[in-house]
C-alpha cells in the first residue's frame, strides 16, 4: 500500500511554517501536520483566503485551533518576506515547507522587479529560508522541504538570464524555477552538512489543484482554462495524494539531505518514493553560482555555522 498520512509521526511540540497554505497541497500539508499535533503557521499572500482556509482546518480539527495561526506572506515582495520573518514570534522553527508557487503565468515582474515565476518560486523562498535559518538551527531536528516539479526536467537555469529578460516562454521559465528549487536544496544541504538541518525536496506528480489553470485564467483564455481543468480532473490525483511526498519528506524518519521525493508510479501518482532528477540539479558549480546570484539579488546571506 505504501506510505500514507497515517504514517506521519507525532509532531507534538514542533512548529511548522507552510507557505501557500490557503489551498491545494499547502492546505493539505498544514492540515495533516496539525492533525498530528504540530503548531502550524499558515503563511499566505491573501489574508481573506487564508482566513477561510484556517476556518476550514479548525472546523475539521477543532483541537488544532489553538495551534494554528495565519500570517501574511507575499513571496513576490521581499519587504513582505522580511516583515514575516521579523514578526514571527517563534524562537525556534522545526519545519519550513516552501510550498507556494506559480505556474506558467504570462510575463510579469515581482514587486522587486524579478521575473515572476523565478521571483516567487525561487527567490522568495531563498530569502525566507535564509531569514529563518537561525531559528531553524535552534531546533533539534530541523527540516526545510522545498517543492519542485517533474517539469524541472524541461530546462536548466540560464545563469546569464535568470529573469528571462532576453526571451520569455512561460513553461520554460516555470521549469527553470523548479530546477532552481532543486539546486537551492542541493546547496543548502551541502552548506548545512555539519548541522542537524535536513534540506530535502519533493514534488506532487500531477495533482488536481488550481495551479494549472491560473495562467490561462489571468489572460482570459477560457478555452485553454477549460482544457487544463478537464485534464486535471481526468489525469490528476487528489491534493490529498499529491501532498504525500511533501509530508513524507517533512516527517518520515531517515529522510536524507538533498533527497527528492515524488509519487511512485512514473513520478505521476501513487505513494511517496525516491524520484528521478535531472543531472544538472546535482551540479555543485551551478548550485554555487545560483546561490551567489540569489544572495546578490535578494540581499539575504546565510549565516551557517562552520
Amino acid at each position: 500500500m505504501g506510505w500514507t498520512a497515517r504514517n506521519i509521526p507525532d509532531q507534538s511540540g514542533r512548529t511548522a511554517v507552510v507557505t501557500g497554505a490557503n489551498s491545494g497541497l499547502g492546505f493539505v500539508t498544514a492540515r495533516e501536520l496539525a492533525r498530528r499535533g504540530a503548531r502550524v503557521v499558515l503563511a499566505c499572500r491573501d489574508e481573506e483566503r487564508g482566513d477561510r482556509a484556517r476556518d476550514a482546518l479548525v472546523q475539521e480539527l477543532p483541537e488544532a485551533g489553538p495551534r494554528t495561526e495565519l500570517r501574511r506572506l507575499d513571496l513576490g515582495d521581499l519587504a513582505s518576506v522580511r516583515a514575516f520573518a521579523k514578526e514571527l514570534p517563534d524562537e525556534r522553527v522545526d519545519l519550513l515547507v516552501n510550498n507556494a508557487g506559480v505556474m506558467a503565468l504570462p510575463y510579469g515582474r515581482t514587486a522587486d522587479g524579478f521575473e515572476r515565476q523565478f521571483g516567487v518560486n525561487h527567490l522568495g523562498h531563498f530569502a525566507l529560508t535564509g531569514l529563518l535559518l537561525e531559528r531553524l538551527l535552534a531546533a533539534s531536528a530541523p527540516r526545510v522541504v522545498t517543492l519542485s516539479s517533474g517539469l524541472h526536467a524541461l530546462a536548466n537555469i540560464d545563469i546569464a538570464d535568470l529573469n528571462s529578460e532576453h526571451s520569455y516562454r512561460r513553461w520554460i521559465a516555470y521549469s527553470r524555477s523548479k530546477t532552481a528549487n532543486l539546486l537551492f536544496t542541493h546547496e543548502l544541504a551541502r552548506l548545512c552538512a555539519g548541522t542537524p538541518l535536513v534540506a530535502a525536496a519533493a514534488h506532487p506528480g500531477y495533482a488536481a489543484t488550481n495551479l494549472q489553470t491560473a495562467g490561462a485564467r489571468m489572460e482570459g483564455r477560457k478555452t485553454t482554462e477549460r482544457v487544463m481543468a478537464l485534464g486535471t480532473r481526468v489525469l490528476g490525483q487528489s491534493a490529498d495524494a499529491g501532498a504525500l511526498p511533501t509530508l513524507y519528506a517533512a516527517t518520515a524518519p531517515g529522510v536524507a539531505p538533498d533527497s527528492f521525493t515524488g509519487p511512485r508510479l512514473l513520478g505521476w501518482r501513487g505513494a511517496p518514493a525516491p524520484s528521478w532528477r535531472a543531472p544538472w540539479t546535482l551540479s555543485d558549480v551551478a548550485a554555487e553560482r545560483l546561490w551567489a546570484a540569489s544572495e546578490q539579488l535578494t540581499g539575504v546571506t546565510y549565516g551557517v555555522p562552520a
